[in-house]
Formats: structure tokens, C-alpha cells, sequence
């Protein structure tokens, strides 16, 4: 196709196109004359990826093509990939400053949770330390933080991540793997956050108001008069 068709089938304008391929965050097409190229069915899956790097994710220029690097670097084997291309994705939190006070202790309470969910503690990992940063605002503020008030929010992310891995699996290719890996995790993580906070709306509703047999939804979480 033509770069006017890739436009199009992507919803992505030609001047846009043009600047990710001039940041080598798109490979270039297959030139057929010199000032025309022809793209195929592998621009447009990577031209979606980007798409929802950079406009879902608001993953920066730079931060997307460290992503893409891992995702085609043929030289590790598929796990490193995905690792490392996941964990170029931008994080919550970052990492607790030097002078955080309450860091080692929420350190300590990171290895632990992840140790009872059988999970490999990687320190330099960078969602281990956005973890540390979250657990250390908690114990700042003195909200419940310990192992068992952590403990379910591990074992559904647990739950989550192999439905998410299962849905990786479905694609034959390993790339087309990887991008799926990085894709999902973008596009998903707010689907995620809506989600929480639509059943805290209706878990309220029910414990607050004694609705219980409510159903739709359609008061929880609005305002009433």
C-alpha cells in the first residue's frame, strides 16, 4: 500500500507517518521509486503500537523508540525482550528519592509480599521501585500497607497477568508477541484503573446505601440531589 492507504487504514495523517519514520520509531517502506515506497501489513500493526505508545500511553518520542528497540532486538532471546521492552514503558511513581525516610522500610515490605506471592524480587526493576514509592507514601500518610492488606492486590495482578500472557499467546509470530506484550500493557492499564474504580462505586453503593440488589449501576457513583 501506498503511503496516502496507509493513512488511512491507520487514521494516522501522512505528516505524522512521515515524522515517526524520520525518528525511526517505523521502518522505512520498500522503496519502488525515489520518492515513492510501498508499506505493508507489518507498517500498519507497528504504526498502531506506536499510535498507542505515544497517543494512549503518552509515552515520549524517545521513551517509545527505547520500547521498540527491545521489542525488534534480535540478540536476546524472547523473555529479555519483553522485559525489557515492559519495563522501557513509563512507570506510575519512579523511584523513591535517596532521602526518602520511609523507603527501606517500604523496601522490605515490597520483597516480602512478593516473596509469599512466589515471585523473583528484581530491585532494579523499575515497577519493584515505583512499587517502593507507593508503599512509602502509604506508610508516610499512615494508610494499611502491610503483607496482608497487600497481599490480594498481588494475587489478582497475579490472575491478570496470566490472562494477559494467554492473550499475548494467541499471536503466532514472536515480534507480533512482543508488540502485543506492549500494546496490552498500555491500552489495558486504564481499562484497569476504570474498572477499580467502577466497583468501588457499586461496592459503596451496596454497603452505603443497602442496595444490594442493584445491579445496573445506574446510581452508583453519580451525584443525587
Amino acid at each position: 500500500m501506498r503511503l496516502a492507504e496507509l493513512s488511512r487504514r491507520s487514521g494516522v495523517s501522512t505528516a505524522t507517518i512521515k515524522f515517526y519514520l524520520r525518528e525511526g520509531l517505523l521502518p522505512p517502506g520498500h522503496r519502488i521509486s525515489s520518492t515513492q515506497a510501498d508499506y505493508d501489513e507489518e507498517h500498519l500493526r507497528r504504526l498502531q503500537l506506536v499510535r498507542a505508545l505515544i497517543q494512549v500511553g503518552g509515552v515520549s518520542v524517545a521513551g517509545a523508540r527505547a520500547v521498540l528497540t527491545a521489542v525488534d532486538d534480535a540478540s536476546l532471546d524472547q523473555l529479555s525482550r519483553m522485559g525489557t521492552a515492559v519495563a522501557a514503558l513509563p512507570q506510575a511513581l519512579p523511584a523513591p528519592a535517596e532521602d526518602d525516610a520511609e523507603a527501606p522500610a517500604a523496601e522490605r515490605v515490597a520483597v516480602e509480599l512478593q516473596r509469599r506471592l512466589g515471585w523473583r524480587v528484581v530491585p532494579e526493576n523499575p515497577a519493584h521501585q515505583a512499587l517502593v514509592s507507593a508503599l512509602s507514601a502509604l506508610l508516610r500518610l499512615g494508610y494499611p500497607c502491610d503483607g496482608e492488606a497487600l497481599l490480594p492486590y498481588g494475587e489478582l495482578a497475579g490472575r491478570l497477568a496470566e490472562h494477559e500472557l494467554a492473550l499475548v499467546e494467541q499471536f503466532e509470530a514472536p515480534t507480533t508477541q512482543l508488540e502485543a506484550a506492549v500494546a496490552l500493557t498500555v491500552l489495558y492499564e486504564p481499562v484497569l484503573l476504570s474498572l477499580r474504580r467502577l466497583a468501588q462505586a457499586e461496592q459503596a453503593s451496596r454497603r452505603l446505601r443497602g442496595d444490594a440488589g442493584a445491579g445496573d449501576g445506574g446510581e452508583a457513583g453519580g451525584a443525587e440531589d
